[in-house]
């Protein structure tokens, strides 16, 4: 887990776009693993366009497929990242898919499977005429992975690396909250957003909130219910 952290923050560190904290080292002993950082003061204050246009430039950072050369994580729960020349195929198989095993696993009611199936299979139509660019992503960009330095740089942190499509990262920031009207205004000036977003963050925030029950059970089920219906009824 630590490596593959330190090398999606050095990934990161390589687009030069905004401040990301210097993995130092990294390793276990067979009963501990540790990853040790650059130790970055934050609490002050920023711009949320400077923080918006620095993650943009990360990515406009390219790869010629999407995934990674690397599994990683997402929280504690695996995240597979083989490549695949097709965002649809990497979608399906690597993140819904992938999730709703789990799910079946932790004991997720056949209805709530049955959806995820039947989702699965829409896939195509959801994503009709949609076909992003492999783009480097944080991959985990909530409000509790992005902060500002005592100096006012923006800083994220905490990642979950691969290329995928842009909007993927754009819908996460908006699942928890914490991203202001300026940051989303920015962004939207740096690099357009495609018009379908906003069905397409609910297939994508889909992937993190099935990881959230994975994870916690609760209610994350039912929310993540209620998201494959609302998904669902758009192309019934």
């Amino acid at each position: 887990m630590f490596a593959a952290e330190a090398e999606g923050l050095e990934a990161l560190r390589k687009a030069d776009a905004l401040c990301i904290p210097r993995p130092l080292c990294h390793g276990q002993d067979g009963r501990q693993a540790w990853l040790v950082m650059e130790y970055l003061e934050t609490g002050g204050s920023g711009s949320a366009t400077a923080l918006a246009e620095g993650l943009a430039a990360i990515h406009r950072v390219g790869s010629t497929r999407f995934g990674w050369h690397r599994d990683n994580t997402i929280g504690s729960t695996a995240q597979v990242n083989t490549p695949e020349t097709d965002w649809l195929t990497f979608w399906r198989e690597h993140r819904l898919a992938f999730q709703l095993r789990l799910a079946a696993r932790n004991g997720a009611p056949a209805r709530s499977l049955d959806t995820g199936e039947q989702l699965l299979a829409q896939l195509p139509a959801l994503l009709d005429g949609h076909d992003p660019q492999p783009s480097l992503l944080h991959g985990d960009l909530w409000s509790g992975n992005y902060a500002y330095t005592r100096d006012g740089r923006p800083t994220i942190f905490d990642p979950a690396v691969y290329f995928g499509d842009r909007e993927a990262d754009l819908a996460m920031t908006e699942l928890f909250g914490g991203f202001s009207r300026d940051f989303y205004a920015a962004y939207q000036n740096a690099w357009p957003l495609e018009d379908g977003y906003p069905l397409r963050r609910t297939l994508y925030n889909l992937y993190h909130v099935l990881n959230h029950f994975n994870l916690f059970g609760g209610g994350y089920l039912s929310q993540a219910q209620g998201m494959m219906e609302s998904l669902l009824s758009e192309v019934r």
